[in-house]
This record gives C-alpha cells, sequence and structure tokens, in this order.
C-alpha cells in the first residue's frame, strides 16, 4: 500500500527481559543469568515506548507496528505492547542463529525486520531509553544509523506536522554539568526516537480523548487474539546474512558477568487499624517527633 502525504507509519522495538523484582531471579552456576527459570516481562522502557507510539496512533491516526527479536516466548512481550499501543501488525523475529547476539548483531535484525513493516516505509520508529538486563542504551542509536535514520535519544515530548513531513520534539539533556536542560530540535521524517523514561503523554482535545478511548478498547480486543497480527521471520525470511547475527555478527566479547547483590531492607512497615484512636494518637506523636527537627522556610 503506497503512503500518502498524511499517513504515518509507526514501529517500536521492544524487549522481553527479565523482572527483577525479588524473588523471580534465578542465576546459573557461572553468574550468567538462568533465563528460564526467571520471569520475563515487557522491560518497562519498551512500554514508555508503546505508550509514545500510542500517542502518534491517538493524535495523527498512525498505523503502528511492534517488533521484537527473541525465541518465542518473546511473544508474550508483543502480546503486552500491543494491549498498550493498539498495534496493527506484531513482528517476533526468530531463529536459533540469533543466539548469543550483541546490541550491533541485534540491530541488523532489527533493520531487517522494520524494512518488512507492511503500509510503507516507516516514518518513526520509537525505542525505549535502555534495557534493564544490558543497561547500554545502544541497541536504539545503532539501530538508527542502520537504517539511515535520524536519530533523537532522550525525547520527554514530540508533535509531527504531517503536511510539512517535521517532527518537532523535546529532549532531556545534560549540559556542562547543568542537569534537566530541555532542548528543543526539529527534523524531517523518518526519524528514530528513543523514549525517555520520564515521558509522559497528555491528550488534551475531547477528539483526543475520545480516540484514546476507541484505541484502547480495541487495543484490549487485539490484545486477547494477538495471534491474528502476528508474523514469525526468520535469517531467511528476514534476508538477512548470517555473518552479521548472533555470536558471528557480535564484535563484543564478555570476560566475566557478576551477580549484583540483594540490597537489606531498611525501611520497615506497620499496619494501623483507623479505628483505634491509641494508634493514631501513637502515629501523630511520632510524626511530630519527625517534624520537630525539620526547618520549614
Amino acid at each position: 500500500m503506497a503512503t500518502t502525504t498524511k499517513d504515518l507509519n509507526v514501529a517500536v522495538i521492544v524487549k522481553l527481559e527479565p523482572d527483577f523484582s525479588e524473588g523471580n531471579v534465578s542465576y546459573n552456576a557461572d553468574g550468567t543469568l538462568n533465563r528460564a527459570e526467571t520471569k520475563s516481562i515487557l522491560g518497562p522502557h519498551s512500554a514508555i515506548a508503546s505508550n509514545a507510539a500510542f500517542y502518534a496512533k491517538v493524535k495523527y491516526g498512525a498505523r503502528v507496528a511492534v517488533g521484537t527479536m527473541g525465541p518465542p516466548i518473546a511473544e508474550s512481550a508483543l502480546q503486552q505492547a500491543q494491549l498498550l499501543c493498539d498495534a496493527d501488525e506484531l513482528h517476533l523475529y526468530s531463529d536459533r542463529i540469533f543466539a548469543g547476539a550483541d546490541t550491533l548483531a541485534t540491530a541488523e535484525v532489527l533493520k531487517a525486520g522494520i524494512s518488512k513493516v507492511e503500509g510503507g516505509k516507516v516514518d518513526v520508529v520509537f525505542s525505549g531509553h535502555r534495557a534493564s538486563d544490558g543497561e547500554t542504551g545502544q541497541t536504539g542509536p545503532q539501530t538508527a544509523w542502520k537504517l539511515g535514520y535520524t536519530f533523537l535519544g532522550n525525547v520527554i515530548d514530540y508533535n509531527i506536522d504531517l503536511e510539512s513531513r517535521l517532527v518537532r520534539a523535546k529532549r532531556l539533556i545534560s549540559l556542562q554539568g547543568f542537569y534537566d536542560i530541555i532542548e528543543e530540535v526539529e527534523a524531517p521524517l523518518p526519524v528514530f526516537i528513543s523514549i525517555d523514561p520520564s515521558y509522559n503523554a497528555f491528550f488534551n482535545t475531547v477528539s483526543q480523548r475520545l480516540a484514546f478511548e476507541k484505541y484502547q478498547k480495541e487495543a484490549r480486543s487485539r490484545a486477547e487474539n494477538y495471534k491474528q497480527f502476528l508474523k514469525v521471520l526468520n535469517t531467511q525470511q528476514l534476508g538477512i546474512d548470517p555473518k552479521l547475527v548472533g555470536l558471528p555478527g557480535s564484535p563484543t566479547i564478555v570476560y566475566k558477568v557478576e551477580r549484583i547483590p540483594k540490597a537489606k531492607a531498611s525501611r520497615k512497615a506497620e499496619v494501623i487499624d483507623g479505628t483505634n484512636r491509641d494508634q493514631i494518637a501513637r502515629v501523630v506523636t511520632n510524626m511530630y517527633e519527625v517534624l520537630e527537627g525539620m526547618v520549614i522556610k
């Protein structure tokens, strides 16, 4: 399908990540993560990127595709992302040869996958700031580089002019020792946007709020039947050179992985009966003692 001037095609790259909640992480004897025994969820930064894509659907009527690389279980991340962004299309890039990929080899797969999205050329690709199990923040910029797209990182807000095909974005940056500097930038489509963790979408008009309700309801229905929207693509179907993916395409060498020690709990919780006057009095007394030591200006 050919795109018109006012059409907007959006893609989101997401990742299935370990749930690092207490009690859910399992390690192998060599210190590496035991993914088979560790509960996995849609990465929190991927969820934020999905929300940014949903904003594009609500405000601009964008067509949304979500893609991820991983084993068959990673389709659960696609389902969770579809629930957030009402995706029209889901891609799982899955092949044994992809195993052991670093960020560069992963970017090669994602680049090929984005080129397979239906509806014409993708105008905007969203990704999270980083992955909780990698913390490198490299996959997004490297995918943008391979696609040849302008990269905009740490984006906290964006708007798109469909007539001029321009995106205007606000970025949260640090500059010469100053933090929380907001930079406003403008770039022609296509662009790759890495969403800052502080991103929050606002729907300011009645029409946007009505569209929000409509697409949110549609997202719930689609996520219940997500397999109808799912495509599973391997190396051959993606048209990738096997030398550029997986371990052969990964220049990164990991010499050692160490477990992160569990921090000791430093807080205690107590449940107070709101109908018990003695317990309420004790809480008020404790609050007074704490506040008495504070200087309020």
